[in-house]
Order: structure tokens, then C-alpha cells, then sequence
């Protein structure tokens, strides 16, 4: 069957993809990926994954739609790409059965919400201390658009680690009945990730944008004859002197990366991890190269033989 589009969640119940599995009378498993457009191919991949959970007789929807609730004073919400045809494209290819792309008015019918939800004291570390207001805006959109989905499953990139960490602890906090499944993220042969905004950069300043990665690798790959440890375990200091040191060597680059922050965290609250923490941590970076904000991160386990 082709894809399907939708523009009200009526529309996207009467889909016949969506009433029932075949063969049976229940409701088809839905998985939904929830995006603002421009669709690349990580959003592709994250229509792979879902179309794998749910089989061939599962739905998979993508959403479209450009949220203002998450976009504050000075960022790009009018220069956010709007692409849907080029989206619905990659969508069909990538195995999805509907794209729901919905008016403003469709999503909030009464103009900005009255009641929203609060990101909590981790949405106001990092990217919420960058952005604020920001997560606050995308859990309820997120809450929101989960419920016109009624999905079942939905699908996350891990490049947003802070937004997947807070959409978990969302789910988990207020009940939701869905799965959420993170997706690892996908770069170009050159390691930068793949994002909506890399579309902005000039040649000059994609060449800059490269030490993100860098800086990420560099710390992953860290040598053992430069750890503490004589087992060769990876220590929180370590980790961050061998990013910091690729973030001096970009210092000099023109056009050049200005940084917003570099930092060591804990997965489940995004706290800063002290040295000697054992465990998973989420090494995350956010930069700005001429006009356009970007970022990334990598997990890493510390305190353990590599």
C-alpha cells in the first residue's frame, strides 16, 4: 500500500493500514517517529528500526511538525527547513505506512497551551540552561503527539541524548503506555552526525564542524599509557583533558567553532560525573559554527579495561 498522508488525527484513524492487523479484529501495533521534517537518512533509520519492531503488519507512522513551544527568542523557527514533499519521500522508502503532518491549529487548537509540561530540573541542565524553556515544550509535544499517534513503540535518536534521557523518565514519571527505543546515531563518512541544521553550513564551516566529532572520538580513543590506571581504565579526568585538547587545537580554525559547553554526564540525570565514577557516561558537546547551533555526544563506559 502507498504512503499515506494525514493532517488531522481523524484522517490518520480512518487510514485502513491503521484499523486492524490482518486478519484479526485488533488495532494493527503502532510505532511512531517523531519528527520536525527535513527528513535525512537518520530519520530514515529510525523508520527502519520501527518498521523492523513492528513487523509487516505493524503501522508505522512519521510526524512532521515544527513545534513553536520549543523554539525560544532568537532561535530558528522561521528558518527551519519545511520540506514535506521531499519528507514524505524518504518516509515511503524507508518503510513508513503514514506521515502525519499537522497544522498548528491541529496540535493546539487553542493557541499556546495553557498547561504544558515541566522538564524538571534535568531540562534545565545543558541544553535546558542553553535553551531554556526548551524541553518544556518539546515533552509536550512529544506528550501530545504520542497520544493523536496512540502509538504503541516510538523511536528516538541517540545524537538528542538529553531529549531521549527525558522522554524515558517522561514516560516512566507519568505512565505513558509506549515503548521508547533509542537509535544510534548516524554520521557522514566523516563522522560529522547527521542533523536538519548541518543543511546551513557553508563548506568552510562544515570543515570546522568536524572537531565535534573529533573531540568525541578523541575521548573514546583515549590511550591507556595516558590513564591513570595501570589497567588501562578510562577515568572521568582523562576523558575530558583528551576532548579539551582537541577543543584548544580548533581554537585557531576559521570560520571558528565557539563553544556552548563540553561535559561529562550521567545518563540518567545529566549530572556532571566525577573522576572515579564507574559506569556509563554521556560525553556531550554543543557548538556553534557561524550562524548554526550544533550537537553531538558519545557513551562511554568508565572505570573498566577498553
Amino acid at each position: 500500500m502507498s504512503l499515506a498522508l494525514a493532517t488531522s488525527r481523524a484522517d490518520l484513524d480512518k487510514l485502513p493500514q491503521r484499523r486492524a492487523a490482518p486478519g484479526g479484529t485488533a488495532p494493527a501495533r503502532t510505532a511512531a517517529v517523531l519528527t520536525m521534517g527535513a527528513l535525512h537518512e537518520g530519520h530514515a533509520a529510525l523508520v527502519r528500526a520501527a518498521r523492523a519492531h513492528v513487523g509487516p503488519d505493524g503501522f508505522v507512522v512519521v510526524t512532521v511538525f515544527v513545534n513553536p513551544l520549543q523554539f525560544g527568542a532568537g532561535e530558528d523557527l522561521d528558518r527551519y527547513p519545511r520540506t514535506l514533499d521531499a519528507d514524505l519521500e524518504v518516509a515511503g522508502k524507508a518503510g513508513a505506512d503514514a506521515v502525519f503532518a499537522p497544522s498548528t491549529e491541529e496540535v493546539y487548537p487553542d493557541g499556546a497551551p495553557l498547561v504544558t509540561l515541566a522538564a524538571g530540573p534535568m531540562g534545565e541542565r545543558l541544553e535546558g540552561a542553553s535553551r531554556p524553556g526548551h524541553f518544556d515544550g518539546m515533552l509536550t509535544v512529544v506528550g501530545k503527539l504520542l497520544h493523536l499517534t496512540r502509538a504503541d513503540a516510538s523511536f528516538f535518536g541517540t545524537k538528542d541524548a538529553q531529549q531521549l534521557a527525558l522522554v524515558r523518565r517522561m514516560v516512566r514519571d507519568l505512565n505513558f503506555p509506549v515503548e521508547i527505543v533509542g537509535v544510534p546515531t548516524v554520521r557522514e563518512e566523516d563522522g560529522l552526525a547527521l542533523s536538519s541544521r548541518n543543511r546551513y553550513l557553508s563548506p568552510a564551516e562544515r570543515h570546522t564542524a568536524l572537531a565535534l566529532s573529533r573531540v568525541l572520538f578523541a575521548a573514546r580513543d583515549a590511550d591507556a599509557r595516558d590513564l591513570p590506571d595501570a589497567r588501562g581504565a578510562r577515568g572521568a579526568d582523562a576523558v575530558r583533558a583528551a576532548a579539551r585538547a582537541v577543543l584548544d587545537a580548533a581554537r585557531g580554525a576559521l570560520p571558528p567553532l565557539t563553544l556552548d559547553y563540553l561535559a561529562l554526564v550521567d545518563p540518567g540525570d545529566f549530572t556532571e560525573v566525577p573522576d572515579g565514577h564507574t559506569g556509563d557516561a554521556v560525553l556531550a558537546v554543543a557548538a556553534r559554527v557561524g550562524t548554526t547551533r550544533l550537537i553531538d555526544n558519545i557513551t562511554l563506559r568508565l572505570g573498566a579495561p577498553q
